[in-house]
């Protein structure tokens, strides 16, 4: 069977989502490599995320036999230049699925973990910080009106699997956000290397085992002074050697793993 290439209709029209104008409208995105494609087939049927259709490569269809080969959707075999054209990398791993959107309204949102990622523009840190979100346990991530596309190619690859998990909100004014977070009882912390409230001692003083927001800044600026003037406290993670700060990833992997590790413990008792 020949294999398809960059020129057959369903290719062609599957690469138009890397543009984010063509996401939108169809509410479709792709979602590429093992780890992506693998959950998002773990996905019910009618489940939004779940996929429409995986493209492969030969040599992926054949690496990745186990798990391609009880997909629920239909696998095309394509060649090595209609790949390149679905993915966003220099170098293709051979697997893109098609997915929907899955992203849910604000109001869904609630439980004891929340990430807000607010005016973070770089893609890798914002699906760094989405996938750190899910091994902490986090109930859900918001993506402010200001911050990248949850969808962005590179943003799923850097979730590796992750965007597929907690419930993601997408394209919401921030201070909305810290609105309907507060009424659903959580407190509301911002990351802010200038904060006036520390990290260790707000830990030791029990305040990390309240449910909890954390706002996380744009990777230069930080949060806007309105949105942390928003917040119940602004919280500083203590530096204790030489280096000036840490970055955005670091940072939200600190702040999110205190809360996380102090809720369970408060748990457990």
């Amino acid at each position: 069977m020949p294999l398809a290439s960059g020129r057959t209709p369903r290719v062609a029209a599957s690469r138009q989502l890397t543009r984010r104008s063509r996401r939108d409208a169809s509410r479709q995105f792709l979602a590429e490599g093992p780890q992506a494609v693998r959950e998002a087939l773990a996905l019910p049927a009618t489940s939004p995320g779940a996929p429409s259709v995986v493209f492969s490569t030969p040599a992926a269809l054949a690496r990745y036999a186990g798990f391609l080969s009880e997909s629920p959707v239909p696998v095309i075999a394509v060649d090595d230049a209609g790949m390149a054209g679905l993915s966003e990398t220099v170098t293709p791993q051979g697997l893109v699925a098609v997915c929907s959107f899955l992203d849910v309204p604000l109001s869904s949102i609630g439980g004891s973990l929340v990430a807000v990622l607010a005016e973070i523009q770089d893609p890798g840190n914002a699906g760094t910080v989405l996938r750190t979100a899910d091994a902490a346990g986090a109930s859900g991530v918001v993506f402010t009106d200001g911050s990248v596309d949850p969808y962005n190619g590179k943003c799923v690859r850097s979730s590796a699997g992750s965007l597929f998990h907690p419930p993601v909100v997408r394209g919401v004014p921030a201070a909305e956000a810290v609105a309907s977070l507060q009424a659903s009882g959580l407190q509301i912390l911002a990351a802010d290397g200038y904060g006036d409230s520390d990290l260790d001692d707000l830990a030791d003083a029990g305040e990390l085992s309240r449910p909890t927001a954390w706002l996380f800044g744009n990777e230069a600026r930080g949060l806007p002074s309105e949105l942390a003037a928003l917040a119940d406290r602004r919280v500083r993670i203590p530096i204790h050697g030489r280096a000036e700060s840490l970055n955005l990833a670091a940072a939200a992997a600190v702040c999110l793993y205190a809360s996380a590790r102090a809720q369970r413990r408060l748990s457990s008792e």
